[in-house]
């Protein structure tokens, strides 16, 4: 039975169907000893040999796993080391099986981030049509003014796009909660931004009802069953 290529990688736990069309475009799949660059190649799981970073993927599933990490500032949400960016948030999680992150979280930003090997969960907490809830908390400069809340709740033009609507509070003089339902490129500081406001620091402190809680900068732990059931739901 042929599977198009980016979902047999999902399936695999290689990745997001969203990350494998990337690893397809940078040239890092190949089927059967030929590179595939091109969007919608079609394989057959029982006879084609699809190799990833010329490592070949069996078609055993692994058992899925499910992490939680409290990212520090520095480290590249991405399982693809360059010249550039060499510290990888796989680097804090000390297991043999390849997982990678759900997602990401910009290197100047801490706080939960969720590894796995389930492409089905990754691709379902990273399409747009999910509208997962993401709180961060973002400490910022000067007073925040209740205009200035109100704007961002309402959503705010970026490039022309005018953003969701937001849940935002206002849980400390300079720092503020806010909810995301959408995962537009550094989103927090580009809105903050719109209102005259500068991120200093930014924590995502939630994903769904999943919450990071005390997990010590730097750490990671598996996720519990009841965890893992309420992000699929």
């Amino acid at each position: 039975m042929l599977i198009r290529l980016n979902k047999y990688l999902a399936e695999q736990g290689i990745a997001s169907r969203r990350e494998a069309d990337r690893m397809i475009a940078d040239g890092q799949v190949s089927v059967n000893g030929k590179l595939v660059t091109e969007m919608g190649v079609k394989v057959d799981p029982a006879n084609d040999e699809v190799k990833v970073s010329d490592k070949a993927i069996s078609d055993k599933k692994e058992n899925a796993i499910y992490i939680m990490l409290n990212k520090p500032e520095g480290y590249v949400s991405s399982v693809k080391r360059t010249r550039f960016e060499k510290d990888l948030v796989t680097d804090l999680i000390d297991i043999k099986e390849r997982i990678f992150p759900v997602g990401r979280l910009d290197k100047d930003t801490t706080g939960l981030l969720i590894l796995t090997n389930d492409g089905t969960l990754t691709f379902k907490l990273t399409h747009p049509s999910s509208e997962s809830e993401k709180e961060y908390e973002a400490i910022v400069n000067g007073l925040v003014r209740k205009g200035a809340i109100e704007k961002l709740e309402k959503g705010v033009k970026l490039k022309g796009e005018k953003t969701k609507p937001t849940k935002v509070k206002k849980i400390g003089d300079r720092v503020l909660s806010i909810v995301l339902t959408e995962g537009k490129n550094r989103q927090v500081r580009r809105i903050c931004q719109k209102v005259g406001l500068e991120v200093f620091k930014l924590k995502r402190v939630r994903v769904k009802k999943l919450v990071l809680g005390k997990l010590p900068l730097g750490k990671w732990r598996y996720l519990t069953d009841e965890e893992v059931e309420q992000l699929k739901k």
